[in-house]
């Protein structure tokens, strides 16, 4: 006879962990601004777009004006408002970072588990595959991947595919060391003795010892991605015809010769300081959680 349905609902131990994770959180003031920061860059790019409208027509008589209670951050080199390009960038960076995190850890969390646990010539087949990717500088590789591939749009998708391939061999490898001291621990020798399949062991004993070292992954996958798409834009290895923090940079450059004159500067310092305290915003929140997942950390 079947079981009726029963929707499950958080234990109450599900919840004080989540509120002493909180707690603890709320203590490190560094990653309470971290997260301030991130959510301020996150609700601009997803209720932002909504708010700010943005226009891309020319404005002749409004060329590089300086900020003002209309052009909060002045406008650019053909009369459009800056802030209003900043907000709607910020929802490709972020998308694209945030697919690129999930691709990147899925690949390495995959290829780093299985390697490390089964040893033997799928470990020397798989550690292989990810000397070659380490060998070769990442930024050329990318360069080169994009001028061959010839993208006609921007699509978050397929950037954040292209940032992965450079991305997962470094995370693969650390969670590998990560699984090889684990494998040998006494509960683990103990599911194999039960006879439970590889599958059960990988994903269900030996990974959520390794998951806080993931989730810090993560977010540093996050601040690499965010700097290697801006780039890619800079450079011009992507096309220039959408609206990106790093088609900015290359415009201030390009067009509005900020280096030569004072004119363009705004235009060129608002990207940069936006990158830049994402970046902070990351790094912040990314040092709180490293305290609360780590053991040795959260007792000092």
């Amino acid at each position: 006879m079947r079981r009726p349905f029963n929707m499950r609902m958080p234990n109450k131990s599900s919840l004080r962990k989540m509120s002493n994770i909180l707690k603890q959180l709320n203590k490190d003031k560094r990653a309470v601004v971290g997260f301030s920061i991130l959510s301020i860059y996150i609700f601009m790019a997803t209720i932002g777009p909504e708010i700010i409208p943005l226009d891309l027509s020319a404005h002749l008589d409004k060329v590089f004006a300086p900020p003002s209670l209309e052009h909060p951050l002045g406008t650019d080199y053909a009369g459009r408002d800056i802030l209003a390009m900043l907000v709607h960038g910020s929802r490709n960076v972020l998308l694209t970072a945030a697919l690129t995190g999930l691709i990147t850890i899925t690949l390495a969390m995959t290829l780093g588990l299985t390697s490390g646990y089964l040893g033997g010539k799928v470990d020397t087949a798989i550690s292989a595959l990810m000397d070659i990717f380490l060998t070769i500088p990442s930024m050329p590789l990318l360069i080169i991947i994009t001028s061959a591939i010839r993208m006609r749009t921007a699509n978050p998708f397929i950037i954040s595919f292209i940032l992965s391939i450079v991305s997962w061999p470094s995370v693969s490898r650390s969670i590998r060391a990560q699984v090889l001291p684990i494998k040998e621990r006494a509960f683990v020798e103990a599911a194999r003795v039960l006879g439970l399949p590889r599958r059960h062991i990988i994903f269900r004993e030996i990974l959520p010892n390794v998951l806080p070292y993931i989730v810090l992954n993560y977010i540093f996958t996050l601040r690499n991605a965010i700097y290697a798409q801006v780039g890619l834009f800079f450079i011009g290895a992507l096309p220039l015809e959408t609206i990106n923090w790093g088609v900015m940079l290359n415009l201030a450059l390009s067009r509005s010769g900020a280096l030569y004159g004072i004119k363009g500067v705004y235009y060129l310092l608002a990207p940069i300081i936006c990158i830049s305290l994402l970046q902070v915003s990351l790094i912040f929140f990314a040092g709180g959680i490293e305290k609360i997942l780590n053991p040795r950390l959260r007792e000092e």
